[in-house]
């Protein structure tokens, strides 16, 4: 047997005034879609924002359904959106939040499962990392690539063979 350790990167700040213009512009776009999140079952309301690598910026919301599971994440909302209208389009960043009514949560959210094996595909297809910025009230967590999250990606490597 081989024990083996991995290590992930993640950086962390006390306030969204640490980060770079892009970052807060996308936590504060990421706020706005959450207020129009669909979310009457949980009051769990999560906005997205992810920036293109043209500089466009496209807002998603987790619409929740009384025939669970059929509701859509945030992230899926935001990249699936992307992806089919602007398809040669890398995404560069995402920034994440949720709250409740009006109060954000004190810790930053991150992606479910399902949302970072749709993350690690995005990244796959067009090469690049996506920097993620995870906003919560009380400290912001910024992780370069997916990988950072979901070490052992299933991805179209595993399907060659």
């Amino acid at each position: 047997m081989i024990e083996r350790k991995f290590e992930i990167i993640v950086r962390e700040y006390d306030s969204d005034s640490e980060l770079g213009d892009d970052e807060r512009n996308l936590i504060i776009a990421a706020k706005r879609a959450s207020a129009d999140a669909y979310a009457p079952y949980s009051g769990f309301m999560v906005g997205v924002s992810v920036m293109l690598g043209n500089g466009m910026v496209i807002n998603g919301n987790n619409r929740e359904n009384a025939a669970f599971p059929s509701g859509s994440c945030a992230e899926r909302t935001a990249l699936n959106y992307a992806g089919a209208n602007f398809p040669g389009e890398k995404i560069t960043k995402m920034a994440i939040c949720a709250s409740y009514g009006d109060t954000f949560t004190d810790e930053p959210v991150s992606p479910c499962g399902s949302c970072r094996q749709l993350i690690s595909e995005e990244e796959d297809r067009t090469g690049g990392a996506i920097r993620l910025i995870l906003y919560g009230k009380k400290k912001v967590r910024i992780i370069d690539g997916i990988a950072n999250l979901l070490p052992f990606q299933f991805n179209k490597s595993i399907l060659k063979g």
